[in-house]
């Protein structure tokens, strides 16, 4: 049977080599990290060597760095009334862009009357305007954005967002998970008060997320309360293994650093450019800086999940959207939100790609275009 092709890195990454060898070697450690003894002791180091990998890779202190069990987790945790800096705050409402993640939109522990919607351009970037217009008005608000699309890949201001929120002494969350090991990353430097880590979308394992909290944020209540693990911020054991995996995929990712980013955007390109061929193709905020490695295209008659399927059965994995609700047939709230009507919304494909993707994984995901445009895209 031929080798499959993976293009949906936005949804999940293979595990990377060094993540499946710090996993095995936790797998046979018996301690628990709350314990003092020896075996306790080894536990602990993993932790906290793996705290220190994520906190260096986003400039943060190991000790501002809380493990969850997901991104979500991270998010909802983030997402909370009460929250305050210095002078700044407490939030008492909740600002999220229109193209955020479910687990943003949701609006965390706010109560829904608190949350309110940053409009985006036709671009897929957020209307600063339109955020300071509303923080204009009303009590501190916490602010929340993603630092990079995951369906359209495009890149946020969350610099500038930052710099408004301050100017009215609110707070600013940053959804990184995407942006995570593809973009240069420092919450200092993006003046961000919060932000959410994911493993499994940099080569670690899935069930493990971590939030950042930058220094002097206080009245963030824990989501579970119990033994008091992670300096109180999220009871329960750690998982050793996973966050082991975690640290170590993030190791690797930043060891990679601009070379790989240089090298998944000129397979992007080149993939772009095989896919303009066939006519009449729309690329969703290709006029603004994007992900290295993320493509959100549709063609005039193009139904998503048909075209999923179509890739699927010549040997490609890629998604529609997001993954999170890639098996509903929906329109992407992404694109509404940006202004398509929902027959182009329902029509866009995403393909994303990875640390392992080759020229000849794009000459083979663009062969099967070809294929399909023709079968698919005739009047």
């Amino acid at each position: 049977m031929p080798a499959r092709v993976y293009l949906d890195w936005n949804a999940t990454t293979p595990l990377r080599p060094e993540a499946r060898a710090a996993m095995a070697a936790a797998w046979d450690l018996a301690g628990n990290p709350s314990s003092v003894h020896a075996e306790g002791r080894q536990a602990r180091r993993l932790l906290e060597d793996a705290r220190a990998a994520l906190a260096a890779a986003v400039g943060a202190a190991s000790r501002n760095v809380a493990f969850t069990s997901s991104g979500t987790e991270a998010n909802v945790l983030a997402l909370a009334p009460g929250l305050r800096s210095g002078a700044r705050g407490p939030v008492q409402r909740l600002l999220v862009s229109a193209v955020e993640h479910a687990s943003v939109l949701a609006g965390g522990r706010f109560k829904p009357e608190a949350v309110r919607r940053i409009a985006v351009t036709t671009s897929g970037v957020i209307d600063l305007e339109d955020l300071r217009r509303q923080l204009a008005s009303g009590p501190p608000a916490l602010v929340s954005i993603m630092a990079a699309n995951n369906e359209t890949g495009a890149l946020q201001p969350v610099r500038e967002a930052g710099e408004i929120a301050r100017e009215s002494g609110g707070l600013l969350h940053v959804d990184a998970i995407q942006a995570l090991g593809k973009i240069t990353l420092n919450i200092n430097e993006i003046g961000a008060d919060l932000a959410s880590l994911s493993a499994h979308k940099i080569g670690g394992p899935k069930g493990v997320g971590a939030l950042v909290v930058a220094e002097g944020l206080s009245g963030l209540e824990p989501l579970l309360r119990g033994g008091g693990q992670e300096l109180g911020r999220r009871a329960g054991t750690e998982n050793v293994a996973g966050i082991a995996g975690f640290g170590a995929a993030v190791t690797a990712a930043m060891a990679a650093g601009n070379t790989e980013a240089r090298r998944m955007e000129g397979l992007r390109d080149q993939l772009e450019r095989g896919l303009r061929r066939s006519g009449g193709l729309t690329l969703f905020s290709e006029q603004v800086a994007r992900l290295p490695n993320t493509t959100l295209f549709t063609a005039p008659g193009l139904k998503a999940e048909t075209a999923v399927i179509g890739f699927d059965l010549e040997g490609i994995a890629v998604s529609s959207g997001s993954a999170c609700s890639s098996g509903k047939v929906q329109p992407s709230h992404v694109l509404q939100a940006m202004g398509f009507d929902d027959k182009i919304a329902q029509g866009a494909v995403r393909l994303s790609l990875g640390w392992s993707t080759s020229e000849a994984d794009i000459d083979c995901c663009l062969e099967a275009w070809r294929k399909l445009a023709s079968a698919l895209l005739r009047d």
